[in-house]
């Protein structure tokens, strides 16, 4: 979902790099892969950024899907006492907040739903609101989870060659928010998944959450694409039985 163009380059030294041109603050994303590196996730070295322009080394296999997955249950375990982010940042070409909240079910709420919700068709909104107001959602989404470093934009597209992670739009957030849009496309073997919950498994009832957690990242591609995602939205309701 990222708004990018890119090219490869070599440096005088020989180094093959990716030069990436960016329509958002490039300085968002480096501070992004920062922090995913310093919560030991393999992310490319910045080699240089600007306002709009950010160089990583180039980065590739072969492939480590278990590694990765172990990597980022390693990386999941990096937490603050709140949910959000020191800084605002994107998701793909939007603006995403991450205002501190001592409440997952308020920060998902607040900051992930409520933005996206006049996108819909009024029945889906309403649907969507209804369970807010009856408190469904907070009863769902809390389940004594810590704030975790996500990715945040974790899909096959953003992962490079099974071992690197890229284009994040990190923050802290239910852990279980990375898994659940990683399903939304697929193509992630279930190795790297095995992988992860031998590390950390995750907690009871993940699967029933799963839907909810996905209407964030649906609801960014309903604003940018419309079309079929409004589909999935309401796939997801159903799914829920809202």
């Amino acid at each position: 979902m990222a708004a990018w163009s890119s090219i490869t380059r070599e440096l005088r030294n020989g180094r093959p790099v990716v030069v990436k041109t960016t329509e958002y603050d490039a300085r968002l994303e480096a501070d992004g892969l920062r922090s995913l590196a310093e919560a030991g996730a393999p992310v490319p070295t910045i080699i240089s950024v600007d306002t709009h322009r950010l160089v990583l080394e180039e980065v590739g296999g072969p492939a480590d899907w278990e590694g990765l997955g172990r990597a980022l249950a390693r990386c999941h375990r990096a937490s603050a006492d709140r949910y959000g982010y020191h800084i605002d940042n994107v998701i793909g070409p939007l603006p995403q907040s991450n205002r501190w909240d001592g409440s997952w079910s308020n920060f998902f709420i607040e900051q992930r739903l409520s933005p996206y919700l006049g996108d819909l068709p009024a029945e889906l909104g309403d649907r969507i609101r209804a369970r807010i107001d009856s408190g469904h959602l907070e009863a769902l989404l809390e389940h004594g989870q810590l704030p975790s470093l996500v990715h945040g934009d974790l899909w096959s597209g953003n992962i490079v060659d099974g071992r690197w992670l890229i284009d994040p739009a990190v923050h802290y957030a239910d852990r279980e928010l990375d898994l659940a849009f990683a399903a939304v496309f697929g193509g992630i073997p279930n190795v790297m998944w095995e992988a992860y919950r031998e590390v950390w498994p995750l907690d009871d009832g993940w699967e029933e959450r799963r839907p909810l957690l996905q209407l964030y990242h649906l609801l960014v591609h309903v604003r940018l694409f419309g079309g079929g995602y409004v589909r999935m939205v309401a796939e997801r309701l159903t799914g829920l039985g809202w």
